[in-house]
């Protein structure tokens, strides 16, 4: 009876004494080995319904569906090409195609491609993606957080993709 009890115990306090000490000896495991190919943006920059400001001929919301923003003073050849690519990454969504849109987050009176809506933000959200450069696009959730970066030059849509379906598979949210 005593040597069982003491299995017993030993089967429910091994593991969390386990765990423990193995978080404290390696703390950065955590937070350094995740499965996202874009790059977290930590901590996530978060935003109110006042922060974005929507041309009057695309009007629309950042609330309450997803949304990948590419950020960009001049719309130009790079834009064009940035903007196919995110279009690409929404087409190939496929069922989850209308849980997300696309939006250029511009200053410019530049012509934005149908279909795409051209968003100026507040100073407080435009001070918090100035260290990210001009050719950025990011993933803003439904509630409106900016969580995700990806460089425009360099993006890779079937990792953009992958990203996007491991999010909606978890979300009910959008």
């Amino acid at each position: 009876m005593k040597k069982e009890f003491w299995f017993l115990l030993a089967s429910f306090v091994l593991p969390i004494f386990l765990g423990t000490v193995f978080f404290f000896m390696n703390p950065g495991y955590f937070s350094q080995n995740t499965v996202n190919y874009g790059t977290l943006i930590n901590p996530i920059i978060t935003t109110s319904k006042g922060d974005f400001v929507f041309d009057e001929k695309t009007p629309g919301d950042i609330h309450g569906i997803w949304t990948l923003a590419y950020k960009t003073g001049n719309c130009d050849l790079s834009c064009e090409k940035a903007l196919k690519a995110i279009d690409t990454a929404r087409i190939l969504m496929q069922e989850d195609l209308k849980r997300l849109q696309l939006a250029v987050i511009t200053n410019s009176t530049n012509a934005i491609p149908e279909g795409i809506l051209k968003v100026r933000v507040s100073e407080a959200i435009e001070s918090k993606l100035s260290p990210f450069s001009k050719g950025s696009i990011f993933l803003i959730d439904p509630i409106g957080n900016i969580m995700l970066q990806y460089q425009a030059e360099n993006i890779d849509v079937k990792k953009v993709v992958k990203d996007l379906e491991r999010l909606f598979k978890y979300s009910r949210v959008g």
